[in-house]
């Protein structure tokens, strides 16, 4: 299955929301509660998309991933943990279709992204990641991104991740 990421529009709002309940539902079905839990809503969604710039990928019309990228630190990061750079992006959420992870498409998305920056242009691209059963960290192992540090963000423990490029 071949996937492309589009940057998502208004249309979108409706599906973004299902994916990421989607997600939190069958997260904490698995792992049991945790910040992952969290519902979102149509206006959540509409609040980040005016912060990042949300992608979306679709299979046979129908919504199977989206990621956001922002020029925009977000507040659970600290820069000091990452290679000193003039242009960095972040990963601030990445959501596949329960039912279509473990086939490759998140590895698909991830891929689209370095030639996406260099529109932007960036020099890196970082994240964090839940460090819990939960959270995305060995995914993004996989995908190439390098550790740089772990923390804990109002109790949570996270893991940050980067991809210099």
């Amino acid at each position: 299955m071949k996937i492309k990421l589009q940057i998502a529009t208004p249309d979108d709002v409706r599906d973004l929301v299902w994916l990421r309940n989607a997600v939190a539902e069958d997260l904490t079905t698995r792992f049991g509660k945790g910040h992952w839990s969290i519902n979102t809503s149509e206006r959540g969604v509409i609040f980040q998309m005016t912060r990042a710039t949300v992608y979306v990928a679709r299979y046979r019309g129908r919504l199977v991933a989206s990621l956001a990228l922002s020029k925009q630190k977000p507040w659970a990061i600290d820069p000091s943990y990452f290679t000193p750079c003039k242009r960095p992006l972040y990963l601030t959420g990445m959501a596949v279709t329960p039912g279509r992870q473990h086939k490759g498409i998140g590895r698909q998305c991830i891929e689209q992204v370095p030639e996406i920056t260099r529109q932007w242009p960036a020099d890196s691209i970082r994240l964090d990641a839940y460090d819990a059963d939960a959270g995305g960290g060995e995914f993004y192992r996989k995908c190439g991104f390098r550790e740089t540090g772990r923390v804990s963000y109002r109790g949570n423990p996270l893991i940050y991740f980067e991809m210099v490029l």
